[in-house]
This record gives C-alpha cells, sequence and structure tokens, in this order.
C-alpha cells in the first residue's frame, strides 16, 4: 500500500454530508435516533439536532402540520441551538413515527446494598470519633 498523498482531480469537490438525505422510512428514523443517543446519550444538544435532522428528512412542513407548531419555530427550536421544551420534543417524536420509551439503566458499579453498607460503616466510624472520651489535662 503506498502512503503517497493522491490528490483530488481538478474540479472534484466534496459537497457536506447530510443525514437527512438517507433517512426515508420510519425505520430508518429510528435507527438514526437509537445511534445518536447510543453515540452521544446524555448530550441533549445533539439528541435535539437529530430530531431535526429526522423532521427534515420526513418534511419540516408535514412535521409542523402534525404537532401544530410553526415551521420556522420547529427549524429554531431543533437545530441545536435552541432549547425546546419537553412537550415540543415529544410531539416532533410523534409527528417523525418515534416514541418515548423508558427502559431501565443498566450499570456496570456495585450493587446499592454494598454502597449503603460502606457509608453505613464511614458514618458509624464517624459518631465513633466524636464520642471518643478527651483526655482530661493535668493540673500542675
Amino acid at each position: 500500500m503506498s502512503t503517497a498523498k493522491k490528490e483530488m482531480p481538478a474540479g472534484a469537490a466534496l459537497s457536506p454530508f447530510d443525514a437527512a438525505d438517507y433517512l426515508h422510512t420510519p425505520e430508518d428514523v429510528t435507527a438514526f435516533l437509537e445511534a445518536v443517543l447510543e453515540d452521544y446519550d446524555g448530550d441533549s444538544r445533539v439528541i435535539v439536532k437529530a430530531l431535526g435532522v429526522a423532521a427534515r428528512a420526513l418534511g419540516m412542513q408535514k412535521i409542523a402540520k402534525e404537532t401544530g407548531l410553526n415551521r420556522e419555530g420547529l427549524y429554531q427550536a431543533l437545530s441545536g441551538k435552541g432549547n425546546p421544551s419537553f412537550d415540543t420534543v415529544l410531539k416532533v417524536m410523534n409527528a417523525v413515527g418515534v416514541e418515548f420509551r423508558p427502559k431501565p439503566i443498566v450499570r456496570s458499579s456495585r450493587p446499592a446494598s454494598s454502597r449503603r453498607t460502606r457509608k453505613a460503616k464511614a458514618s458509624r466510624k464517624q459518631v465513633r470519633a466524636r464520642r471518643a472520651p478527651v483526655k482530661a489535662k493535668k493540673r500542675a
């Protein structure tokens, strides 16, 4: 394999990638949003922006009509810079064909019972330390 740098042919240009161009079905949207949630769990701006990409893919005008919200407001709220209400997020999720479904979090840390035991032991040590008798000072 050659490590020489290859130059792009003259006139060749890269076009920006837009995931919305590849989301055609509710299954595509679901897979896209699941991937975003898996990779960026906890980053609400990225998740909201991904929801905006899904809405654009399916037609922002259609989503606006289904949600009862205006199109411009949706673009702004779902841009990643906006701060949509939870109600807006749920309406858009419903309109793009996905549902909000809680599932238990699988944690790899120790069970809660061992955490409580360790805290209880530390607490007992602190109580014992406070109860320790104070040595009397010798008087001269």
